[in-house]
């Protein structure tokens, strides 16, 4: 059952899918539209999982689901299948867990884990750097710290 983004409690679950590159107005279109669809159709157990979306800065695909709603691994699976449907469908990685984006000139750059290290150690970023914290669980979390800067996240450890 989809909902706006905006009707569901902070503690409710999110996920967050990072995409390799910026995507295109035209693919955001899209795309929303095929998560509406999904998340219209999305259960656990044969229930339906309240659940919203969101896309931001053309790069995040972030879905939530209400902390009422039961998901089992079962329904979670379908969700990261439907990830990589959009991966194919759209040439673009959404599931690579190992990739940072960070901003800098008010730009959002993406690079590799090692990379990152480098960038760090060159003094490229530094501890006031934005850096996108997608290992937020929560709509509160996600809100208050997914935007953040390194010294004040996980990526705060290569300093």
């Amino acid at each position: 059952m989809y909902v706006k983004f905006e009707e569901l409690a902070e503690d409710s679950r999110v996920w967050i899918y990072q995409s390799s590159r910026d995507l295109s107005a035209q693919e955001i279109s899209k795309i929303a539209i095929e998560l509406k669809v999904f998340l219209e159709s999305w259960t656990s157990h044969n229930k339906p999982i309240k659940a919203a979306c969101q896309i931001k800065y053309n790069r995040f695909i972030i879905i939530a689901v209400d902390k009422d709603f039961e998901t089992s691994g079962c329904s979670i699976d379908t969700s990261v299948g439907f990830m990589r449907l959009l991966e194919k469908k759209y040439k673009v990685d959404l599931l690579e867990k190992m990739n940072i984006a960070y901003k800098t000139d008010n730009e959002i750059k993406y690079t590799s884990l090692a990379d990152f290290k480098t960038l760090v150690i060159n003094k490229f970023v530094n501890k006031d750097t934005v850096v996108f914290n997608n290992l937020v669980s929560t709509i509160f979390e996600y809100n208050n710290s997914w935007e953040t800067t390194i010294k004040n996240s996980w990526h705060g450890r290569f300093l």
